[in-house]
């Protein structure tokens, strides 16, 4: 059944006005309206919802209309930190330059400033000692008062101790070792050294072998012999005198123990030393 005319004609006015519209909108609003018309029904729903909170309501941050920044995408880069060592030479230039413009320019600015950069260096310098101190006390490893005390009591009982185990060294050493003596009669030191070599070789009955290096005799060592350079071939220094040699019998070599005046617990301590420990191992 065919549609009243009143309905058509209706329908042709409209379609007419629709069509006037189009044709007066600007080129650039003809574009977006056939860019939005083109883009997926998806983003034109997206975009209208985007211009209706951001534009129209003004919604801001807390809706997205301003897009979140990725964390550290505008954020300046660190610094590179310096190592202790540079800035220890930092802090030591620092202070020679405020002492030299002290010196050369003595103002009371320049003469405190000095100070006060020096007082709080010696502030570092006194914790880190402070410091020092309490982690020797903590860690018996890094003490090593524990090997050679330095307290008055602790030092006498490591003598003590000390000077029992030497005596027990030197009660065996004649067993392996002998003593070379070499003196002169013209040498003034000798009438010195002669009588302590006597003494501790008496004592822990160690033979002596007296050596005269210029012919003469020996009040104390009547018993000795001139030599034959016995010191050449030993490897010694010839032309000092006292001189006292460790010979070592099982192995056949000399062991030099000292030039000069030595005191007894000296000549004892060296006999010891040289013949019970290991280089290094006492210190």
């Amino acid at each position: 059944m065919p549609a009243p005319a009143s309905k058509v004609a209706w329908r042709l006015l409209a379609a007419c006005a629709i069509a006037n519209s189009v044709c007066q909108l600007s080129p650039a609003t003809a574009q977006s309206v056939a860019s939005r018309t083109d883009a997926p029904p998806s983003a034109q729903s997206a975009e209208r919802q985007d211009s209706f909170y951001c534009e129209e309501r003004r919604l801001g941050y807390w809706f997205y209309c301003e897009r979140p920044k990725t964390p550290g995408q505008n954020s300046p880069s660190p610094a590179p930190t310096s190592s202790a060592t540079s800035q220890l030479d930092a802090i030591t230039a620092t202070l020679r330059e405020l002492k030299a413009k002290a010196i050369l320019e003595p103002t009371p600015a320049n003469v405190t400033a000095y100070i006060r950069f020096q007082r709080a260096q010696l502030d570092r310098a006194s914790l880190f000692s402070d410091v020092w101190q309490r982690a020797i006390w903590q860690d018996p490893e890094l003490d090593y008062t524990l090997q050679r005390p330095v307290s008055t009591l602790g030092k006498r009982q490591w003598q003590d101790s000390r000077s029992a185990e030497r005596n027990a060294a030197m009660a065996q050493l004649s067993e392996r070792y002998g003593l070379f003596y070499f003196f002169a009669q013209s040498c003034g030191a000798c009438e010195v050294m002669s009588p302590i070599v006597q003494s501790v070789a008496s004592t822990w009955h160690i033979a002596v072998r007296a050596i005269s290096t210029d012919g003469g005799p020996s009040r104390h060592f009547p018993n000795y012999t001139v030599e034959t350079n016995q010191r050449s071939r030993m490897g010694l220094e010839p032309k000092i005198t006292p001189a006292v040699v460790l010979w070592d019998a099982r192995t056949g070599r000399p062991i030099p123990i000292g030039y000069g005046v030595m005191s007894a617990d000296e000549l004892q301590d060296r006999i010891y030393l040289l013949t019970s420990k290991e280089a290094g191992r006492d210190y």
